[in-house]
């Protein structure tokens, strides 16, 4: 037994389990008390970092352990903003991104090397090597960005486009000074340089991907997973240090290679995102807080001198380089704020090459005394530099945030306010590739309404049917619960299954139903009586889903629409869940379609600002149907759009989709989608009442919302 007595309480702390105990403390109690007095979480969390350090109250050590998960936060920042990022819209910004980059290193270089050799009197060497820490800088603050939803904008994605490269160079200036100053530096040098980096880009960006696309194929175990994921980051970490880079261009890479991997509401990227900013980012501020040393101030004037210039050349070059980038880009005043913001602060980059610098002895004084090649007043300056620069950071990434998510709420759009989703379930097996795919119909952060129905009807209600329900909703919420989101539960005694979901949809004014193919879909049989009875019954969109591997896994969605399939009232309406799927799975679209239903897509696509990538492909011959067995790949999603019989889009050859499916297609997953009718319906013979001109208003130019608008609206008229 431990008595009290025996408990070393001695300053700083050894007992490593009152160690962990009050960093606990720090990380749930600091941000709580800082943000009364308007103070951002990080900031507190640095500050925490100060008070227990051993330059404030001794309490802890910056030792081994410290040090050990203070790098795991920071890789575990750079891996975030990597797996955050819009793929397609940080290619589309791709080169802003080059451009702000090389903005924010040549800017704070100039700068850098004028003021320290002028100013501050250091030899050239020494004034390149300082002047590569003013233009590397650490995304501290993108937690702030990524918690107010906004992590895929245009000013963030830039940001972190522009960090990749501005850190990517600042380390070469580092490893060209320190070659000089051994004389190392020479062609071979940057050879394998060259060569080892091309190696890692191969590594990362072609076999990380077969392996993950693999491993998430293989397992389903949702612990198994995470530490996959954070395996192959630090494996990346390392494969970049082995490489002659930075272990955080390594953890941003691996983020990038696995982003596709990775949806955004994925129950697997709210423990990323839980782990992260409950224990490894905190851990991480916690220890900047530990090097900061107030005494350096009352070190005499040098210290002061040298601290002064580097806070100010820090500052000064990062807001020259957000305002070229706002001025040749045409962005906003808030995104300008947003770019400084996160390119502020200086932490990760900043300190390896400080400490390296301060390692490095050039020379003896008269008396003996080391000659460095950054002295002392410049690790005491960089430290004050940590401080200020990730203050002002997380202040102003703060309040930018603030009016950039109220911008993105208020942006006009597709009313989806009166949109709600239905998931249909019948089969336990098939409950978490529904839900899954219910909750990407909806995009990110949206208050659209899902809905999880079991029926229990009079034909099937033996007493296990109804134990089954429950299970398979308990397994609904469960999924749901895992991405931090909510599904409502439905259950209804009924006499047949397809009664009560048609009720259910009336009832709840449901818009998107999903169903999954049942279990014994056949040729003669494919979609089922339930599915076809629904579909003779309602008018809402229906989508009939099979799932043969994790929707995550899938690179690329191929689409065949029918003819004429823009003059559906829901046409809008499904070309938008589409994207909106494709968006958070971090899939492509290839659309097959005759050229006026390619026109309108594309009229669709410039109307949503889209950022997915999308192919576009005449297909008219639904003879040749099969040439798409040829075209879909293993990992493609195959979308039908269909129509209900007797609709403007419906055609016979869609008939004969059951036999292709079940023939040709078993092996790939496929969502046979029936676009949105009016309740009266527009049918094909109804076409023929209308006159010639309205005839050419439809296949004239203008947008398919005015066209079709103005079509039904006075083909109503006229049944009427």
């Amino acid at each position: 037994m431990i008595l009290l007595s025996d408990v070393n309480f001695s300053l700083p702390l050894s007992n490593p389990v009152i160690i962990f105990s009050l960093v606990l403390f720090i990380i749930l109690f600091a941000p709580i008390l800082f943000n009364k007095i308007k103070v951002p979480h990080i900031i507190g969390l640095i500050l925490a970092g100060i008070i227990v350090g051993p330059y404030g109250f001794n309490l802890l050590l910056r030792d081994s352990s410290i040090v050990l998960f203070g790098t795991v936060g920071l890789l575990y920042i750079m891996f975030s903003a990597g797996l955050e990022i819009d793929l397609d819209e940080f290619k589309k910004n791709r080169g802003k991104s080059l451009v702000f980059g090389l903005y924010t290193f040549i800017i704070p270089m100039v700068l850098g090397v004028f003021a320290a050799y002028y100013l501050l009197r250091f030899s050239i060497e020494s004034s390149i090597l300082l002047a590569s820490m003013f233009a590397s800088h650490t995304l501290l603050a993108y937690p702030i960005a990524s918690k107010y939803g906004i992590a895929s904008i245009r000013s963030v994605t830039l940001s972190i486009g522009g960090t990749i490269l501005t850190d990517i160079l600042a380390l070469l200036v580092l490893a060209g000074v320190i070659g000089m100053t051994r004389g190392e530096i020479g062609s071979a040098f940057w050879i394998k340089l060259t060569v080892s980096s091309f190696i890692f880009g191969i590594i990362v960006f072609m076999i990380f991907p077969i392996i993950a696309r693999w491993f998430f194929k293989t397992f389903e175990d949702h612990v198994s997973q995470y530490i996959f994921v954070l395996a192959m980051v630090f494996l990346g970490s390392f494969l970049a240090e082995v490489a002659g880079l930075e272990a955080i261009i390594g953890a941003f890479l691996s983020g990038l290679a696995l982003n596709r991997f990775i949806p955004h509401s994925s129950a697997l990227m709210n423990r990323i995102d839980f782990v992260g900013n409950a224990f490894f980012i905190p851990f991480f501020l916690i220890s900047v807080g530990m090097l900061v040393d107030f005494k350096v101030i009352f070190k005499g004037l040098g210290a002061l001198k040298v601290a002064g210039v580097m806070i100010v050349i820090a500052i000064l070059s990062k807001w020259l380089a957000a305002l070229l980038t706002q001025k040749t880009f045409k962005l906003s005043r808030d995104e300008r704020q947003m770019i400084f913001g996160l390119s502020t602060a200086r932490v990760g980059a900043t300190l390896a090459v400080v400490l390296v610098g301060y390692n490095i002895i050039v020379g003896e004084t008269a008396t003996g005394d080391p000659i460095r090649l950054l002295n002392e007043d410049v690790l005491n300056g960089t430290v004050l530099m940590i401080l200020i620069t990730c203050t002002i950071s997380s202040f102003i990434v703060e309040k930018a945030s603030q009016r950039l998510a109220l911008k993105e709420e208020n942006a006009p759009g597709e009313n989806a306010s009166a949109e709600k989703i239905l998931i249909s379930l019948a089969y336990p097996e098939t409950v978490v590739e529904l839900v899954d795919l219910g909750l990407m119909l909806r995009p990110k952060n949206s208050t659209i309404p899902v809905y999880a129905l079991h029926i229990v009807s009079e034909e099937s209600d033996n007493g296990n049917t109804h134990i089954l329900g429950k299970k398979m909703m308990e397994k609904a919420i469960n999924r749901a619960a895992a991405t931090e989101d909510t599904i409502f539960p439905l259950s209804r005694f009924d006499v047949n299954i397809s009664n009560g979901i048609v009720y259910t949809i009336k009832e709840q004014n449901i818009t998107d139903v999903l169903i999954g193919l049942h279990r014994e879909a056949k040729q003669n049989d494919f979609l089922g009586p339930v599915a076809e009875k629904i579909l003779k019954r309602t008018f809402e969109t229906i989508y009939i889903y099979k799932s043969i591997q994790p929707l995550s896994t899938l690179k690329r969605m191929l689409v065949v629409v029918p003819p004429e399939a823009e003059l559906e009232p829901g046409f809008n309406h499904w070309y938008t869940k589409l994207q909106t799927i494709a968006r958070e799975s971090g899939l492509a679209i290839r659309f097959f379609a005759a050229p006026k239903t390619i026109n309108e897509i594309k009229a669709q696509e410039l109307l949503l600002k889209n950022s997915v990538k999308t192919e576009y492909n005449n297909f008219t011959n639904w003879e040749d149907f099969l040439l798409f067995s040829g075209e879909l790949k293993t990992n493609d999603l195959f979308v039908i759009v269909a129509s209900r019989k007797g609709h403007v889009s419906y055609i016979q050859h869609l008939d004969k989709m059951p036999y292709y499916l079940s023939n040709y297609f078993h092996n790939n997953s496929f969502l046979l989608l029936y676009p949105m009718q009016t309740e009266h319906g527009v049918k094909m013979e109804d076409i023929g009442h209308v006159d010639s001109t309205l005839i050419e208003t439809i296949s004239g130019k203008g947008s398919a919302v005015s066209k079709a608008g103005g079509f039904f609206k006075r083909l109503f008229t006229k049944q009427q």
